[in-house]
């Protein structure tokens, strides 16, 4: 039978994907074409949306960049007459014009995005889904599930890349009547949708992942805590929980055995902070979500003040694959302290935008410029941005450095959840610091008086920089306040929340010192330090920069030299983006 697949994750939405999915249901109707019609996630080629499969008699057809009008010619010669469309085929058995997108990846937590419909369990059944919590409960102890997760090398994908099977050794060793297991999913970071596509396209898996770990460390209860800006997520995630209630794979005895286990989602409302680990509890038991102090850690004392596992939704994605595949599997790919895969959004000045998932140990130039496709327009690799509002800015000369947690961490860098933000040469440094400490200062709950006041008066600090208000000193005074935010800061958001500047002092400190001594952006980004100017040799005199200009500062006759008025621009560059001769210049 002939099944076409829709990609309906949030990217593939945004792109139209509704309006293509109905309009099949629609032709297939009117043909009378006997074809099931299905949705799947984001298989992570986010730029190629939105993306159609067809499978039939065994071969596969990846149509991209499907629009409503291309919909009636893929049924009129595809469906019906046999005849692929070629030129609008990414991928199938003869075709393979995004080799390099995927040839480098090894899917584990990402193996069925894109592949099954996230809203139906017996996709996920058939291609093995549950086997690994059945074989856990029929074959496991408690203590052989956290040794066989602790001999994986699986390391929390949430960020400070803390050993998974420790963190589960702990909470199982601490007596108490009641236990919990919690899913983050609070994804927060400005770049990040890892999680969010996961959730979207395998709910599937981490449910069973959390299973697992409830098993192995007593718990009877769980929670999913995710921010309410992911509503499709939402959405499938309650599709999959009701279907396993209604399968008896969640509630009491499950699969014949005594284990039982709850699973609720918790809807998050969107604070930053909330993605630490005592804000998330506090958020869930309906305080507050602030930080408390640490110890005791959730191990010992979290959710009610009992003891809590929390993982986050690549980490418990990974845990029935390495069930069902083995640890040794698990152990042979990635370094030596970083095993595994991990996942990356792919963002920013990149030529393919999306997700992949590669094996630790791949290198930064070869995910950007092998996976990723370079950098847009073929501009100058200049930086990449890891790790979040708490992660720092690595420059291209450190291009040939390692995914692994300990090396990027050597950067002053961190992995972090797994955001990853390229930078080419318009992009301002201090600009971007400015940008992170901005969103820092806002999602701090306050309770910190360094994290609160000591933010604040660094982002005022870049504001004066960026504004060509900088004065000698501003950089040494930056440097000062990092440490005391860093070292008298309750959580992580406090502690990290100077990470974007002190690398990018570490790296770009050159930049700094230009906006504050000279007075000029070398990027030419920030406004206050551009001077717009038309260049004597490429104006013709074609009058779109008058026409465009809001304050009537260019002037000039047609055919002949234009010029800007200083004192009248407002450096809003509209003239700059309207210029096809490249007449407009930035100094």
């Amino acid at each position: 039978m002939k099944r076409i697949k829709v990609g309906l994750g949030t990217c593939g939405i945004s792109a139209g994907g509704e309006l293509v999915y109905n309009k099949f249901k629609d032709e297939l109707l009117k043909h009378s074409v006997t074809a099931e019609l299905s949705e799947t996630g984001c298989n992570g080629m986010c730029y190629e949306e939105v993306l159609v499969e067809i499978e039939w008699e065994n071969k596969s057809f990846l149509y991209s960049k499907v629009t409503v009008d291309r919909v009636g010619k893929i049924i009129k010669e595809h469906i019906l007459n046999n005849n692929p469309v070629e030129k609008w085929i990414i991928k199938s058995d003869t075709i393979s014009k995004e080799e390099s997108f995927l040839k480098d990846q090894q899917r584990i937590v990402l193996r069925n995005c894109g592949e099954i419909n996230p809203a139906v369990i017996k996709e996920y059944i058939a291609i093995g889904g549950y086997d690994a919590i059945q074989k856990v409960l029929q074959d496991f102890s408690r203590e052989e599930v956290i040794d066989t997760i602790m001999k994986s090398g699986l390391r929390g994908r949430g960020g400070g890349g803390f050993s998974t099977g420790m963190k589960w050794r702990f909470t199982f060793n601490t007596q108490a009547d009641k236990k919990y297991v919690i899913c983050n999913a609070d994804e927060g970071d400005p770049g990040a949708f890892m999680d969010r596509s996961i959730l979207e396209g395998d709910p599937h898996a981490v449910l069973e992942g959390m299973m697992i770990a409830a098993f192995a460390i007593g718990a009877d209860e769980g929670y999913i805590y995710v921010r309410a800006e992911y509503p499709l997520a939402i959405k499938r995630l309650k599709i999959a929980i009701a279907q396993c209630y209604e399968k008896g794979f969640l509630g009491k005895k499950i699969f014949n055995s005594n284990f039982n286990l709850e699973i609720k989602i918790k809807e998050g409302a969107g604070a930053f902070v909330c993605g630490e680990e005592t804000a998330l509890m506090a958020s869930i038991e309906g305080k507050r979500g602030v930080p408390r102090l640490r110890p005791p850690f959730p191990a010992v004392s979290g959710l009610w003040g009992k003891p809590t596992n929390i993982n986050n939704v690549e980490t418990f994605a990974n845990v029935p694959w390495i069930i069902l595949n083995g640890w040794e599997k698990y152990d042979s790919l990635g370094t030596e302290n970083s095993k595994g895969t991990k996942v990356f959004a792919l963002a920013g000045k990149i030529k393919k935008s999306g997700l992949v998932e590669v094996p630790m140990g791949m290198t930064i130039n070869e995910v950007i410029f092998g996976i990723g496709g370079g950098i847009k327009e073929d501009k100058k690799f200049k930086a990449v941005q890891m790790g979040g509002p708490s992660g720092g800015c690595i420059p291209a000369s450190l291009g040939e450095l390692k995914i692994d947690y300990d090396e990027i961490t050597s950067t002053g860098a961190i992995m972090g959840s797994g955001g990853l933000i390229v930078l080419d040469e318009t992009t301002c440094m201090v600009d971007l610091a400015k940008y992170f400490l901005n969103f820092t200062q806002n999602e701090s709950c306050g309770k910190c008086t360094f994290c609160r006041l000591g933010t604040k008066r660094m982002l005022e600090i870049l504001e004066r920089i960026t504004a060509g208000e900088g004065k000698e000193g501003d950089i040494e005074l930056l440097e000062d306040l990092s440490d005391k935010i860093k070292s008298a800061s309750l959580c992580g958001l406090g502690q990290t929340a100077p990470n974007p500047v002190l690398t990018t002092l570490k790296y770009f400190r050159e930049e700094y010192e230009a906006h504050i001594r000279e007075k000029k952006c070398p990027a030419h980004n920030c406004n206050a330090l551009i001077e717009y100017d038309i260049s004597e040799i490429y104006c013709k005199g074609c009058g779109l920069c008058v026409k465009t200009c809001p304050t009537g500062a260019i002037t000039g006759k047609k055919k002949e030299v234009h010029f800007i008025n200083q004192g009248l621009c407002t450096k809003c560059g509209k003239c700059f983006d309207v210029c096809n001769l490249d007449a407009v210049i930035k100094n």
